[in-house]
Parts: C-alpha cells; structure tokens; sequence
C-alpha cells in the first residue's frame, strides 16, 4: 500500500520538493494549503506522514509549528535542508515594471524585502503559499500580479522568470522536518539529533543548570526556542535541538533532565540532516 504524504503547499512547492527528496513517486500525495490541516489529516489518519517546514536561515523559526507538533503528540522522525531560491514570475509578455503586486507566503516575502526595495511600484500581498499563487496565475490567466516561487513552479505553470534568485541573502536555507502520528523505534546506531521539549521553574538559574548539563554530557545544543504557555502567564515552555556523537551520552542526559525540567518530553530522535 502506497504512503499517504501531507505537505503544505502543491506540486512545485518547497515542501513539495523535500517530498520528493524523500519519497519516490509511489507516494499518494496529500496537498494542504494550511498547516492545520495538514496535522488534521495526521491527527485522523488520513495521512501516514507529515512535512512541515520549521524554520529558515533568514526569517527565523516558525513558532507556530512547534505548537502544532507539540500540542498534537507528534513525533519527528527526520529532518532535511533545502536550498531555497526564490524567483519572480508572471504570465508571458510582461516585464518587472508591469507587475503592479506580488503574492506569495509571508516567509517568501520576508526573504526577498531588500529586492522589492528597488521596486516600490510594486505591492507585496501575504497569501497562502508559493505555488499556489503560481497556479492561480496561470489558470485565470492573470496579468500584472507576480509570484514568488521556485523555477519548478514557473516551469510546471508555464511562467515567465522575470528575476532569479531574489532573496536577501544568497545562501537561504529552509530545515524541514518529516513527522508522524505515532511514535516509532528507531535505529539508535544512526540517531544524533534529538528534538526536547520541557518548562522549569521560575527560578535563578533553572535554564543554566540544565544547559550546563547538556554540554557536561557532551551534547551540542543547536537550538533553543521559548514559547509562553498560554494558561500560564509568564512561564515558557523551551524546545531545544540537540546533536551528540554517542547515544549513550544522550541517554544519560536525558535521564537528568527528566529530573531536573517539568513536562519533560521528546518530540523526536533521528539522523542529523546536517551530516549528508
């Protein structure tokens, strides 16, 4: 039976593309244009797997995400990077100085603002996602309306490539992230990263301690994220990537940050998309 992929986003997507980094074309593919509803057809089974990206290179982490992992008992599995070009396309015919607005997904636009600099006659307009702003384009044959997406997009809906590569910063990656349902064993020999999530009390030098644990147990924390509970005035929940060349030293830091942190748990163990 073949494996049912959510992504968020449609063919000639970002998300579209690790997809198929991944998977083979046996995939059933499942196309949400949210990331809520992409979790919904995990959470009711609809869907085996989930990619969701997590956070880029330029913009920043997407807060919203590692709610959604959380709060829905999600687990990661592995982790890829892209690198992500963003192109300016529009239908056929058309040069930059007739595009009076651009759609695309807020991220995009955040990525490619110093570009649009040059070009205040254009209006950016926040929209659902990359591609599908391509297609709309190119099924209602809409003129003066620009996209951002990749050269996949632009090649799938037949559109003009009006400027190439047009974000801030010319090294843009994006960390994506496959997840599941239900929690999985895996194979401890490749395991080097893992994806923590735990609260500690509001006390001096309660995230001290517990950071000073991760690197007396050899760990590398690559990342650390708060987000405020929202029952909770004032009190943060804190995710944190960690890498570790030996599972065993994991291992037993995990064991005291059992003790030490309240709500303690593991959103993920999985090979370091770093090292390929």
């Amino acid at each position: 039976m073949n494996k049912s992929i959510a992504i968020q986003g449609i063919e000639g997507s970002f998300h579209h593309a690790v997809s198929q980094h991944f998977f083979d074309n046996t995939i059933t593919l499942n196309k949400c244009l949210s990331f809520d509803e992409l979790v919904d057809s995990l959470t009711n089974n609809t869907c085996d797997l989930g990619i969701m990206a997590l956070e880029n290179s330029i913009a920043g982490s997407i807060i919203p995400n590692y709610a959604l992992i959380d709060n829905n008992n999600l687990t990661i599995i592995d982790e890829y990077y892209l690198d992500i070009q963003h192109n300016l396309m529009a239908l056929n015919g058309q040069n930059i100085s007739d595009i009076t607005e651009v759609h695309s997904h807020p991220m995009a636009l955040l990525q490619c603002k110093s570009f649009f600099k040059n070009h205040p006659h254009i209006k950016l307009v926040e929209d659902k996602d990359t591609a599908e702003v391509a297609k709309r384009i190119h099924d209602n044959q809409i003129k003066h309306i620009g996209a951002i997406a990749s050269k996949s997009a632009a090649k799938i809906f037949k559109l003009k490539l009006l400027a190439e590569s047009i974000q801030t910063i010319k090294h843009n990656e994006t960390r994506f992230v496959v997840v599941q349902k239900n929690n999985s064993k895996t194979d401890k020999t490749i395991v080097n990263k893992a994806s923590l999530k735990f609260e500690l009390d509001h006390k001096r030098g309660s995230l001290a301690a517990i950071l000073n644990v991760m690197s007396d147990c050899k760990l590398n924390l690559t990342k650390i994220q708060s987000l405020p509970k929202i029952n909770t005035p004032w009190v943060y929940s804190f995710f944190v990537d960690v890498t570790f060349n030996l599972y065993e030293d994991y291992q037993k830091a995990k064991s005291l940050m059992i003790i030490m942190a309240e709500e303690f748990k593991v959103l993920g163990e999985y090979k370091n998309g770093k090292n390929d």
